[in-house]
């Protein structure tokens, strides 16, 4: 095994290779993880752009919130990391600038960009929640491409297992040793060398949840009952999803002065809040197709 290699030993699965960047002609680097982002963006966009054509939605106003949730977005999900990882950056304020470093957090991502679309909404003088339902299929086509990046950069993962996926990764590469448990150092093996670590591979399980989570969305898109549908439902599938693994990540955001992670919290009171919205537009909408 080499270290940079990947391995899903109970699948029979080796990637020797599996670099973090490439190099670009005056030393300049590109991090895959930036590349695989990207393409989630340019399909998410391409998929929006054609809901918003078939919705009857001006192409300039989709583009608009498209763009704004991107920014505000990736504002965002730096914020919300940098707050409860305080302790990292209160001594070297630059760094929260560094976002080349890494620490950008999908909830924050989320917050910012729904921001963002509410207060174009309110220029352009548009239902938010219609504008939601168009723009919202697009969040989960962007995480099942942006999750992987956490492959390359072999971070997001869970704890020890050994399950039909579990993870090898060596120790040497894994981004932060401040992720590896007690746990996975127990269970460690040497191979050509290497200790390596076998680890739930969180980002694959997420990745995989949000293609179920999109496939939901675009069923239920086709028989819409209340404007705000797709919306409420992506935040009560995704807070499932993220609720139950962010119970196995080993690099959890905490809430100040607790062990609870925040993202947990805020998945679940984000499927209650969703899964009210839902029950009560239903009641008043009376369950019919619009």
């Amino acid at each position: 095994m080499y270290r940079d290699s990947i391995a899903f030993p109970n699948l029979h699965i080796v990637f020797e290779h599996v670099g973090k960047r490439f190099n670009l002609p005056g030393g300049f680097t590109i991090a895959y993880y930036g590349c695989v982002i990207a393409l989630g963006m340019f399909v998410a966009f391409q998929f929006i752009m054609a809901e918003a054509r078939r919705k009857g939605m001006p192409q300039e106003d989709a583009q608009d919130m498209f763009i704004g949730a991107i920014l505000c977005g990736i504002v965002g999900a730096r914020i919300y990391y940098v707050a409860f990882s305080w302790d990292a950056y209160k001594d070297d304020w630059l760094s929260i600038l560094n976002i080349r470093g890494g620490g950008l957090a999908i909830y924050g991502g989320i917050i910012g960009g729904t921001l963002a679309v509410f207060c174009i909404c309110l220029r352009k003088k548009r239902s938010f929640l219609e504008s939601m339902d168009v723009l919202i299929p697009g969040v989960p086509i962007g995480q099942i491409f942006g999750r992987w990046g956490n492959f390359f950069n072999r971070e997001a993962f869970g704890g020890y297992t050994n399950n039909p996926l579990a993870m090898r990764l060596p120790v040497e590469a894994v981004r932060s040793r401040s992720d590896i448990t007690k746990e996975m150092l127990a269970h460690a093996k040497t191979i050509d060398g290497l200790q390596c670590v076998q680890v739930h591979p969180t980002f694959l399980y997420e990745s995989l949840w949000n293609i179920g989570v999109l496939f939901i969305l675009l069923k239920l898109g086709k028989n819409k009952a209340f404007s705000g549908q797709l919306f409420f439902f992506y935040l009560l599938l995704y807070g499932v999803g993220r609720f139950l693994i962010e119970g196995l990540r080993t690099d959890q955001l905490l809430l100040w002065g607790t062990r609870l992670p925040v993202s947990q919290l805020l998945a679940a009171a984000l499927v209650l809040a969703s899964g009210l919205a839902i029950l009560v537009s239903r009641l008043v909408s009376g369950g019919k197709p619009k």
